[in-house]
């Protein structure tokens, strides 16, 4: 799937629910399948700065793919990395750099949460992209 494919997936299914409640119960029920970081990676290196919660990513290439684990010491965002993760993973590097994130807004999630996991979430998206660079410059 391309990552426009797997965002429209996920309006499809935010659409679902009617109120907010449903939709952070499902966030986390998504952060529960996050692929796990190995705990060799849940280092300084590994953590996302700008996050209230500790989040830990680690990404590696496979056949020209970036590939991200995760983890975070807090459950909604543990979902919000899922959401992003599932995205991304498994995607050149490329499309990652060149994709946008509208569908963040079109469920609405950046203006249900407070405004440091707002930052947070802005936090993730940009090291999930650097990762995507630094794998870029590497095939190029």
């Amino acid at each position: 799937m391309t990552i426009e494919e797997v965002q429209n997936e996920i309006i499809d299914e935010f659409s679902m629910f009617d109120d907010w409640e449903e939709r952070y119960q499902y966030m986390i029920d998504l952060g529960k399948t996050l692929p796990l970081i190995e705990d060799k990676f849940k280092t300084d290196d590994h953590i996302i700065k700008g996050c209230q919660s500790k989040v830990w990513v680690h990404a590696e290439m496979d056949d020209n793919k970036v590939k991200f684990t995760a983890d975070s010491d807090a459950i909604i965002t543990k979902g919000i990395i899922a959401i992003l993760i599932r995205v991304f993973s498994n995607q050149n590097p490329k499309a990652i750099i060149d994709s946008d994130t509208d569908f963040i807004d079109q469920i609405g999630l950046k203006e249900h949460l407070s405004p440091t996991r707002a930052n947070g979430l802005v936090s993730m998206i940009k090291q999930l992209k650097m990762y995507a660079i630094a794998y870029q410059t590497q095939l190029n």
